[in-house]
């Protein structure tokens, strides 16, 4: 099933780990294989991890890219993933595991949003650009994988369930 959670303080403050903490226990559930963080200043992302394609290390997530200019928190399926690693190994990206969650990383780096236009499947994902300081929040078209949202003057805080 997998999870994501994250928060944005628009206050400046950075983003504490006890708060990240809380919110991968609220979602611990849907991922029992695993748990991540990441986090710089005032953005952090959270992953609870269900093993299914890739179960190495290399698929952990928070997914940090190679240029460690993006960061990806993802859940769900993307069916055509194969495909689309072919064509972006001919653009020239490097992949260090086999699973869907680095293709999705990449295939948002090389097209942006576009990227979502070519995902076949079902999946909701907090994509974090670091270099254009901008977070992508985003799920299928037909809504199967759950993301939610709470916007306040502070903060942006987000998750596959709403306790996150």
């Amino acid at each position: 099933m997998c999870g994501l959670a994250g928060l944005i303080n628009f206050n400046g403050q950075p983003v504490a780990a006890e708060t990240l903490k809380g919110m991968g226990d609220a979602i611990a559930h849907r991922g029992p294989d695993g748990e991540g963080y990441w986090a710089s200043g005032q953005v952090g992302l959270v992953h609870r991890r269900l093993s299914i394609i890739d179960l190495s290390e290399a698929a952990c997530q928070p997914m940090v890219s190679l240029d460690r200019q993006s960061v990806l928190a993802y859940n769900g399926e993307v069916y055509n993933f194969r495909e689309l690693r072919l064509e972006l190994e001919k653009l020239g990206h490097r992949f260090r595991s086999a699973s869907d969650t680095e293709v999705v990383l990449n295939a948002l780096i090389e097209w942006g949003v576009g990227a979502l236009n070519r995902f076949n499947g079902m999946f909701a994902l907090a994509w974090w650009d670091v270099k254009q300081q901008s977070m992508l929040l985003a799920r299928d078209r037909y809504g199967i994988k759950p993301l939610y949202y709470a916007a306040g003057s502070d903060a942006l805080a987000f998750g596959s369930e709403q306790k996150a």
